[in-house]
């Protein structure tokens, strides 16, 4: 016999209020993946300091769970739409190449076999870019980046490997995505080799530091970037490194700094890019939930999604 009102998680609920883990809903591995989907790559045994950004795909779930569905500045409610979860792509103990080839497999098979949909990639520290994208690459064609980042990521793979500062440098190592199609926005002082400054320009990437930012509205640089690549690829993904945030708004990343976006320019560049149709593709790396106070930088995370899928639902 059942006992009145003792339930297994007994929280408060209002009839009113849809949230978004409401709507988020486990894939079958069967149902037709379309629009936005979330696929968790907890991998952070590749960064080159601490991290426990393994951890971040499940608190950024969690945080999904906080959040309405309404949107009030444009009147959207996505109640009645579903999120498909993906799950997590399992990981290798300590195999850093096999965990890389892992999710190379993965994405390219979720973005060959379904062409419409968009895979929103919770990592994980960004290794995760390297394989990603180039599983991405496979399936969509010629590749733009918009990357969101206080570094280039362009470190030498002889010194570390492949890590959290080498992917975009695999990239280009690798011919998986030409320079001139590879967009830096966030780049910070005394956060970046002069080297690796000059890497980046001589390999053509657009680079805009937080100075150039400063001059003008996100929003612009982003619509401008899209602009850019809109001629020259079939297909842009966006990364976003959640150490782009000033320390002061995102003190779960490993490699916090100040100087940085305040959080409501990033969740207003993420919903532009979820309106453009040419992003097929979002990845939200370097988060440590081990060190965040109060999830604040799991929360952005998950306002990043929301932001973003509101736009496509």
């Amino acid at each position: 016999m059942r006992i009145p009102y003792v339930k297994k998680h007994a929280a408060f609920s209002d009839r009113e209020v849809t949230r978004w883990n409401d709507i988020l809903k486990d894939w079958d591995g069967a149902e037709a993946l379309i629009g936005p989907v979330i696929l968790g790559v907890p991998l952070s045994k590749s960064s080159i300091s601490h991290s426990g950004a393994s951890f971040a795909p499940h608190a950024i779930r969690r945080m999904l769970g906080l959040y309405t569905t309404y949107h009030i500045e444009d009147e959207k409610d996505a109640a009645d739409s579903v999120l498909l979860d993906c799950g997590d792509i399992e990981m290798h103990v300590t195999n850093i190449l096999e965990n890389h080839k892992r999710i190379e497999h993965a994405v390219s098979l979720l973005t060959e076999r379904y062409e419409k949909a968009i895979p929103i990639i919770l990592g994980g520290d960004h290794s995760i870019s390297f394989p990603s994208i180039s599983g991405f690459a496979k399936g969509r064609g010629r590749v733009g980046v918009i990357q969101f980042d206080a570094h280039h990521d362009l470190r030498n793979m002889e010194d570390g490997g492949p890590s959290n500062g080498t992917p975009f440098r695999n990239l280009l190592e690798h011919s998986v995505v030409e320079g001139e199609n590879i967009i830096q926005i966030g780049i910070r002082n005394f956060s970046n080799a002069k080297a690796y400054h000059a890497y980046a320009l001589a390999k053509g990437v657009t680079v805009y530091t937080m100075k150039q930012l400063g001059n003008r509205a996100v929003t612009d640089i982003v619509q401008e970037s899209i602009e850019k690549l809109r001629t020259r690829v079939d297909s842009i993904y966006v990364s976003i490194d959640m150490d782009v945030l000033d320390q002061a708004c995102a003190p779960g990343c490993p490699a916090i700094g100040p100087g940085g976006l305040h959080s409501r320019e990033l969740l207003e560049a993420a919903a532009l890019l979820g309106k453009e149709p040419l992003v097929g593709a979002v990845d939200i790396v370097e988060i440590d939930p081990t060190i965040d106070f109060r999830d604040m930088t799991s929360r952005i995370a998950a306002h990043i999604v929301m932001s973003f899928v509101l736009e496509r639902l």
